[in-house]
């Protein structure tokens, strides 16, 4: 699959525990190394933002960030990218599984997250 099995591609991301249980994520990663994010409105079971959190709009700083990828074997892989609001979300992709698992941090908390994905399509 290559050094970076994201590039060009729209992967969700469903979390099952922690803060985002029942949400799901869409991540298109481009062809220029950069990626954009969005949550989607197919999971009915979702937690409502506490806080005062807010759910970003589409291309936004809080919503686009260049990534990095990180072979671990040829199918499980660490994607990471450091958001416009101060958190890293760095996420284990086991391709064979279809499983992920991802640490959300910034300077006041560290999150630790499972769930499932899917590639949905090829970017644009």
């Amino acid at each position: 699959m290559g050094s970076d099995p994201v590039r060009g591609k729209t992967i969700r991301w469903t979390y099952d525990d922690g803060p985002m249980a029942g949400k799901s994520f869409e991540h298109a990663f481009g062809e220029d190394g950069t990626v954009t994010w969005h949550e989607t409105d197919t999971q009915k079971t979702a937690k409502p933002p506490t806080n005062g959190e807010r759910k970003p709009d589409r291309g936004s700083a809080d919503t686009k960030a260049r990534y990095q990828v990180a072979p671990i074997n040829e199918e499980v892989y660490a994607v990471s990218y450091l958001s416009g609001c101060g958190y890293t979300l760095t996420s284990v992709l086991d391709l064979a599984g279809g499983t992920v698992v991802s640490v959300a941090s910034n300077e006041k908390e560290l999150v630790i997250q499972r769930g499932t994905f899917e590639i949905r399509e090829r970017v644009g």
